[in-house]
């Protein structure tokens, strides 16, 4: 199971939010880049870079600290927030992403974010399925759909999605624990599409997000089947430490 710690940026500054409430942001550096030469530091090879402030406002918006960060470390970017239209796409990948994640888009413009699966590949672009009581959340959060999450998982695995990142709004920043039944779920019934057919694929690569608290929570999310893991608010808050990270991705 990958380990991606996660960076959230509003105003250029490393973020944690909970259930993604802006009002609850809490600065954790200043400086992004410094965070992630130090995650980097420590054996990690991934990172999830979250444009907060684009998510609200419907619109790349922290594309310079993705050229930062991808132009002085090796870390291999996945992107999200605010990724809306083409020329959004082309600023993240030209500013070093290595994949994207479209949530929002994936509810609001079907038809584009169909296109951008076509075009670039289902290795480059992530479905983030980020939901609250299974029914899936957009725009930053601020906004619930009427979208049921696995069904919604289940027709973009038929458009040739394979990473799906899924975040349990409930339990996002709370350091609670992640949703293990939900991810099992998840894992047990996209095994199938939609129209009950068995799937020739390996099946979905779930990457489980949210509510990550101890050390101990993460052979259980590879046990069940997840194919990464992105952890935020326990690595700021010293309750998991990189040196622990960086022991679990040697011993694999």
């Amino acid at each position: 199971m990958r380990i991606i710690p996660a960076i959230d940026i509003i105003e250029g500054k490393c973020v944690r939010l909970s259930k993604g409430d802006y009002d609850t942001k809490i600065i954790y550096n200043e400086n992004p880049l410094e965070v992630a030469k130090s995650f980097e530091a420590h054996g990690i090879e991934y990172l999830h870079l979250v444009d907060l402030d684009g998510a609200k406002s419907s619109k790349i918006v922290n594309y310079k600290i993705l050229e930062q960060i991808a132009t002085q470390t090796s870390l291999k970017i996945d992107f999200g927030g605010g990724l809306k239209a083409d020329s959004d796409l082309k600023i993240a990948f030209e500013s070093g992403a290595n994949q994207i994640t479209g949530g929002s888009i994936a509810v609001k413009n079907r038809t584009i974010f169909e296109k951008w699966i076509s075009e670039y590949g289902s290795d480059k672009i992530i479905l983030g399925a980020d939901a609250k009581d299974e029914k899936i959340a957009v725009s930053g959060w601020l906004e619930d759909s009427e979208e049921e999450l696995i069904p919604f998982i289940q027709d973009y695995q038929a458009k040739g999605i394979q990473y799906v990142i899924c975040t349990d709004i409930a339990k996002d920043g709370m350091l609670e624990g992640p949703s293990f039944d939900l991810y099992k779920k998840i894992i047990n019934e996209c095994s199938v599409t939609s129209s009950g057919v068995e799937k020739l694929a390996e099946g979905i690569k779930l990457i489980a997000s949210g509510g990550i608290s101890t050390f101990d929570e993460l052979p259980k999310l590879a046990e069940l089947g997840c194919e990464g893991t992105i952890i935020g608010k326990a690595i700021y808050e010293g309750r998991i430490t990189l040196k622990q990270l960086e022991n679990y991705i040697i011993r694999k």
